[in-house]
């Protein structure tokens, strides 16, 4: 889940970075405008993932899925 979360709010943050380089909205131009209602769907989602992403500040040095692989070699 922290990994979908983390995909969501890099899509949100994009988007925001397209609103401030170019004036284009790309989630209002991909659904009919900034009040319909799928984008207005799509941004309660990139707030819903920005407030889980905020959770995981507070989470402990845990392992994330698939990154159990980590290299033990020593440089020396």
């Amino acid at each position: 889940m922290d990994k979908v979360a983390l995909f969501i709010l890099l899509l949100g943050g994009l988007n925001w970075g397209s609103v401030g380089l170019f004036r284009f909205d790309v989630v209002s131009w991909a659904f009919g405008g900034a009040g319909s209602m799928l984008s207005r769907i799509v941004y309660i989602l990139f707030a819903l993932a920005a407030v889980w992403c905020f959770s995981l500040f507070f989470k402990r040095n845990e392992v994330i899925e698939g990154d159990h692989h980590r290299s033990t070699a020593r440089f020396e």
